[in-house]
C-alpha cells in the first residue's frame, strides 16, 4: 500500500502524531525548508520502543533513569520536526515552517547553521543496525509531501552535513533506496558522489 502525505500552509503533517516541542525558533527573515537531514537516534543507545525520545524533544525525560541520560542529555535541550518510529508510525514535534534544533554546527557545502533552512528526520534506530522497511515507506512517502511544499534542493546526512562529530544515519541506511522510493533525480543526493566516511 502505498503512503500519501500532506503538509499544510501551517507545516503540519496531518497524518502524524502531533508532540508539540518548545524546542524551536522563527527561522531567520526569507530563510525557507530547501534541505532534509536525515538522522538515527534511540534512547536508551541501541534500545528501540519507548517514550524516551519523545520526552526528550519534549524536555520532560527523566535524566535519572538511565545513565547514558545522566552523563549526555542533562539539561540538553533538542528537538527535530519528525520522528519515524520502527514499524513507521510517524511523530511531528515541530512545524516546518519553524527551525528545529536538530543539527548543530554544520555546513552544507559552505552553508553553515542547516537549522536555518533545514527539516530534520529522526529515523528511531542506530549505527550499527539496519533500519525497517515500514521505515523506509514513510520516509519516501514524507520526503514526497516535503518537496511538493517546500523548495527541497538537497537531501544530506546528520554525518555529511557534520562530518567528524556525527555518524548518524550510519553505515545501514540505504540512500539509494530513498531515492528509488523518491524517484528524485541525483542531483538531490549530492553526497551519494562521494564516499561517505563510516
Amino acid at each position: 500500500m502505498n503512503l500519501a502525505f500532506t503538509v499544510d500552509a501551517d507545516g503540519w503533517v496531518s497524518a502524524a502524531r502531533k508532540l508539540p516541542s518548545p524546542n524551536f525558533e522563527a527561522r531567520p527573515e526569507g530563510a525557507v525548508p530547501t534541505l532534509i537531514v536525515v538522522h538515527n537516534i534511540s534512547l536508551p543507545p541501541n534500545e528501540f520502543g519507548g517514550t524516551a525520545i519523545a520526552e526528550l524533544f519534549q524536555n520532560t525525560l527523566d535524566c535519572d533513569a538511565h545513565p547514558y541520560y545522566d552523563t549526555h542529555l542533562r539539561g540538553v535541550r533538542v528537538s527535530a520536526h519528525f520522528v519515524i518510529h520502527r514499524d513507521g508510525a510517524l511523530e511531528q514535534f515541530v512545524s516546518c515552517n519553524e527551525r528545529a534544533w536538530h543539527a548543530g554546527p554544520s555546513n552544507f557545502f559552505g552553508r553553515e547553521r542547516c537549522n536555518d533552512f533545514s527539516i530534520g528526520i529522526e529515523l528511531e534506530g542506530s549505527d550499527t543496525t539496519a533500519f525497517e522497511a515500514a521505515q523506509y515507506r514513510t520516509l519516501g512517502a514524507l520526503v514526497t509531501a516535503l518537496k511538493a511544499r517546500y523548495p527541497v534542493e538537497g537531501l544530506a546526512g546528520h554525518s555529511d552535513i557534520a562530518p567528524g562529530r556525527k555518524t548518524d544515519p550510519g553505515p545501514h541506511f540505504e540512500w539509494q533506496r530513498l531515492q528509488r522510493d523518491t524517484v528524485l533525480a541525483d542531483q538531490y543526493f549530492p553526497y551519494l558522489k562521494f564516499p561517505r566516511v563510516p
